[in-house]
């Protein structure tokens, strides 16, 4: 997996944790899955047109299998947000509820761009163009129908 228990401690206390979980480790690891998974769906362009028009494609299993001080900081930060998201979202002890909920925002916002292509990392593992030719889709297409014959 690519977040642990202790980078959620990044962003929430342990009591807090704790206290929200009722020392229920599986929640904390379905929050982790969930947040690795949502950030997977970012990451990851779907099988649109326009997603096939030169924008960087980024490896994203690359980036999620990476461990350790290999993993980039930034997205293991988002990641961490997104996963502290839906440990919250069980229940508000002696968290603000609001700062969290626009962090959250702010990270799925960046995320968007990220897979826009307005914003981009350079630290982060692309897929190579023999990757993506391989997928055989073109970004345009030109050409014009077949003729019409009344046969």
């Amino acid at each position: 997996m690519f977040l642990t228990e202790s980078d959620l401690k990044s962003s929430i206390y342990g009591y807090q944790v704790t206290q929200i979980t009722e020392g229920d480790d599986t929640i904390v690891s379905i929050a982790l899955a969930a947040a690795e998974e949502e950030l997977r769906s970012y990451l990851s362009g779907n099988n649109k047109l326009e997603n096939y028009d030169g924008r960087l494609r980024y490896d994203v299993d690359a980036i999620l299998s990476a461990t350790g001080a290999d993993r980039n900081a930034l997205i293991v930060k988002h990641a961490v947000v997104i996963a502290k998201y839906w440990v919250i979202d069980l229940c508000n002890a002696d968290i603000i509820y609001e700062q969290a909920k626009e962090r959250y925002d702010r990270t799925i916002e960046w995320l968007k761009d990220l897979r826009d292509g307005v914003v981009n990392l350079s630290t982060l593992p692309t897929l190579s163009p023999e990757a993506i030719a391989a997928d055989e889709r073109q970004p345009f297409s030109m050409g014009s129908r077949k003729k019409f014959n009344h046969e």
